[in-house]
């Protein structure tokens, strides 16, 4: 992650969904914050009134460029590296890059520093470490995490995904490979548990029935994949999510 001095921008682009709510959360303004991807969703009220120059993948350049920014936020992952690069010719540009949940608190401390909101930066810090001081259980759950379908996909151990679903004390079925492999269903046979994430693939309790005929052993759940994959000052709101998430599993409630 590049190391930005604090500077007053007031034309601010947003490539990534999570940081665009980031952003909004940390006190900065429509006024501010002039460009967002067609995914950026949260908050409703407030990204209503933020210019759409594209989708993550698939950036206007042209209509970037138009916008004149001061600086343009972009994830490693999230963004296509060759039109990230593209953009560095002409404007700043802040690549971010969060694997596990320290990244996540240094990203949302950096923000705090270059927009002068860290006390509200360190809010959003504090609440996160609170969400996950949760008691971890000596005999994890072996969870398999499917982000997609046709084929279907899973999370490495190099996932931000799979730091998420350790910190709530689960074990990555998939923890010994990379990124996001294709599996097939009788990979998941001797997993405890199977998550169906709710994005990117729409995920939805008809697929269910259509994995358990062949896992038939394992509990199959939908799970909000926002919770799972959003990072910054996201995952301080999930604290409601996860436990009743848990309780779900271990109580069956």
């Amino acid at each position: 992650m590049f190391i930005f001095e604090r500077v007053f921008f007031m034309r601010i682009i947003s490539l990534v969904p999570s940081i665009t709510e980031t952003l909004f959360d940390l006190g900065l303004t429509s006024d501010e914050i002039i460009g967002r991807t067609k995914f950026c969703i949260h908050p409703q009220e407030l990204v209503k009134n933020v210019e759409i120059i594209g989708g993550t993948k698939n950036l206007n350049l042209d209509k970037i460029k138009s916008l004149k920014p001061d600086l343009i936020i972009a994830n490693k992952e999230e963004n296509v590296k060759e039109q990230v690069e593209e953009l560095i010719k002409d404007f700043k540009v802040l690549v971010t890059n969060v694997e596990t949940l320290e990244d996540n608190y240094y990203l949302i401390k950096q923000l705090g520093h270059i927009f002068e909101k860290e006390e509200n930066a360190q809010f959003f810090n504090l609440k996160t470490y609170e969400v996950f001081d949760i008691p971890k259980l000596e005999n994890r759950l072996k969870v398999a995490y499917l982000i997609w379908k046709d084929p279907y996909m899973t999370v490495g151990g190099d996932t931000f995904i799979s730091g998420i679903l350790d910190e709530l004390g689960f074990e990555n079925w998939f923890k010994n490979q990379k990124r996001y492999p294709e599996i097939q269903l009788e990979d998941l046979k001797e997993a405890d548990l199977i998550f169906l994430s709710s994005e990117p693939f729409p995920f939805k309790e008809k697929h269910i029935s259509e994995i358990h005929n062949t896992c038939v052993n394992q509990k199959i759940m939908v799970v909000d994949g926002e919770a799972f994959s959003w990072y910054g000052s996201h995952l301080a709101k999930c604290g409601a999510y996860y436990r009743e998430l848990l309780d779900e599993i271990f109580t069956g409630k």
